[in-house]
């Protein structure tokens, strides 16, 4: 009897439990699901933040806001384009540096997108005082002041030519150390040429460094007609350069010239120093561009550049990056009128071809000096 009615029980209590346990299932399982559509609809939504609809959408301005709660008084460190170690936008790490000002509202497209970047030092209001005709950009290292001094001695110095203002400044990104750092901020006291932003500054941040180059042309300096991004190791004629941007069919708007270069193919090859993976530029070449000694552009290029940017992936040629933003934007760059005058190395100095060109690449600040005193000081004519 007892072993029957404890056979009872168990049968009523296995009647009972299938009921009770699909439900405990079910609920959980719904809830699994439920948070699983959500954690994939932020995904989708976060990795395409340049959508039209999302961001109209106020769910993009509920996101956006608890992302600028997360980094409130933090913002990206220097990023390197590094080919070995790609970073997307939402995987960018964060620092409590108080090198840096606070990131607040913006949106991080990519680590060469120029307004993730500040300026830790600034000469912002020259272009309120002026109206430069020509602002010659040159991106050089902190530490580099022999350079800079080459540069202040000969073609740097010249603020009028054939009638018009130029202005030459100087972009640099972080020091390397606190003592390095003094020195800068002691240069600029004495110069007032320098421009500082808060990216380490290496040459494969060089993309970074042009883009924050653009930034600054466009917010601090849009007054300008032209600019150059010129190298610090050139030669320049500023007296030719300025006589090519007055001849009459030069374009004053949408213009990008210098050393044009075409079907140039991308180097797959890890050693060399021009190496880009295909996961950072997938296209076997480079779309046109112009070579990063030295080019000019119409002033009102480089706000364009800026917004076009954040649509295109980085990589470490930053001349062919401009290149690219140019293509994106429907654009190309134009020949010069004479092409000869855009050169890269010679091989000796003739002061007869120096009266002529406009760039050549140097090999030390000295040189810089020494041919420039020779065609500028020296009597008589150059040819």
């Amino acid at each position: 009897m007892r072993l029957a009615a404890r056979r009872r029980r168990k049968s009523r209590l296995l009647t009972m439990s299938p009921p009770c346990l699909p439900k405990k299932i079910l609920s959980w399982f719904k809830f699994l699901i439920l948070l699983s559509m959500a954690l994939l609809f932020l995904c989708y939504v976060h990795s395409i933040p340049s959508s039209p609809w999302w961001e109209n959408s106020l769910l993009r301005q509920h996101y956006q806001k608890l992302i600028n709660q997360s980094y409130q008084g933090k913002l990206p460190p220097p990023f390197r384009v590094d080919p070995n170690n790609l970073a997307k936008a939402d995987e960018l790490p964060e620092t409590t540096s108080s090198t840096y000002s606070t990131l607040t509202a913006r949106t991080l497209y990519h680590q060469a997108y120029a307004p993730n970047y500040q300026f830790i030092m600034d000469v912002g209001d020259v272009c309120k005082t002026k109206t430069p005709f020509l602002v010659l950009m040159v991106p050089v290292a902190p530490g580099n002041k022999e350079a800079r001094h080459a540069i202040r001695l000969t073609w740097g110095k010249e603020n009028s030519v054939q009638g018009e203002t130029i202005l030459t400044l100087f972009m640099l990104g972080l020091a390397g150390g606190a003592e390095q750092q003094q020195k800068v901020l002691q240069e600029n006291k004495l110069h007032h040429d320098l421009i500082q932003s808060n990216f380490v500054d290496s040459y494969l941040n060089l993309t970074i460094k042009t883009m924050v180059i653009m930034e600054w042309l466009a917010t601090r300096c849009p007054t300008a007609a032209y600019a150059m991004k010129v190298d610090s190791d050139m030669f320049l004629n500023i007296d030719n350069l300025v006589l090519m941007l007055q001849k009459p069919g030069i374009p004053k708007t949408n213009y990008l010239t210098g050393r044009i270069m075409w079907d140039i193919p991308v180097i797959r090859v890890k050693s060399s120093k021009w190496y880009v993976p295909e996961e950072m530029y997938p296209n076997p070449k480079y779309p046109t561009y112009t070579l990063g000694m030295g080019y000019v552009f119409s002033n009102d290029l480089p706000p364009k550049i800026v917004a076009i940017s954040k649509t295109i992936r980085p990589f470490n040629i930053e001349d062919a990056y401009i290149g690219m933003c140019m293509k994106q934007l429907g654009l190309a760059p134009k020949p010069p009128p004479d092409a000869s005058q855009f050169q890269a190395y010679n091989t000796e100095y003739n002061r007869c071809q120096y009266s002529r060109i406009i760039t050549y690449i140097l090999q030390s600040p000295q040189e810089l000096i020494n041919y420039w005193m020779d065609l500028r000081k020296k009597p008589g004519p150059p040819c």
